[in-house]
């Protein structure tokens, strides 16, 4: 069975740049980002670890942790940490998981079961799949799940901005449009009344039809 949304995130124990953790404890009772990347000591994922050491206090204003993985070894991540820092001026601060038996990466269904169970001699290539990025709630469920191509940077401001989504319509039972940003109307639930939703709303709703209803971010 695949992973889906609304799934309880797997748990584990591993090795990172940080220490050992395990995975749920320290995720606490907020939120976390995993993102995988296919091999240390590559071009691109260079630059998007480099990014996140970068945006990394947004995420914590949002109460949500990040953590990065690939299947290279510790030792390996704390090597390229340094050209990380010289290339893209910034250093991590973040932990990166240490995943060479590849158990992680099996276990949230980056790699197929039957691939061995040692990163020894894997290239970028064979590790394509392994830029994932799982955004998980308080509650331990998958919030968010992405999957990019090997070739192609992440845009971590999207991830943000999905993030920003997902609390908003958590806490306030709204939808968000295409091309939303923090600050910009909100959709009310088609199951919501007219009437129950000019109450909930007194300040105004806009209404495009039956089912289309607009109204200002709450709390904005």
């Amino acid at each position: 069975m695949s992973i889906r949304l609304g799934d309880t995130a797997p748990d584990f124990k591993a090795e990172t740049t940080k220490g050992p953790i395990n995975f749920h404890e320290w995720i606490g009772d907020g939120w976390a980002m995993l993102f995988s990347h296919p091999k240390d000591f590559t071009p691109v994922c260079t630059t998007e670890l480099g990014y996140m050491a970068r945006i990394e206090p947004e995420f914590t204003k949002r109460n949500c942790k990040i953590i990065g993985l690939s299947v290279d070894p510790v030792e390996s991540h704390l090597r390229w940490e340094k050209d990380i820092e010289a290339t893209q001026g910034a250093a991590v601060g973040y932990p990166m998981i240490g995943d060479p038996e590849l158990a992680v990466a099996k276990l949230y269904e980056m790699l197929p079961a039957e691939e061995p169970n040692t990163s020894e001699g894997r290239t970028p290539v064979t590790n394509q799949t392994v830029r994932t990025v799982f955004v998980i709630g308080p509650d331990k469920k998958i919030k968010l799940h992405l999957t990019y191509p090997m070739s192609t940077g992440r845009n971590f401001n999207e991830i943000l901005r999905v993030l920003d989504s997902i609390q908003l319509t958590l806490a306030h039972k709204v939808s968000t449009p295409a091309n939303w940003n923090n600050g910009e109307e909100v959709i009310i639930p088609a199951a919501l009344s007219e009437e129950e939703a000019k109450a909930k709303y007194p300040d105004g709703v806009r209404v495009v039809n039956a089912y289309l209803r607009y109204v200002a971010q709450p709390g904005s």
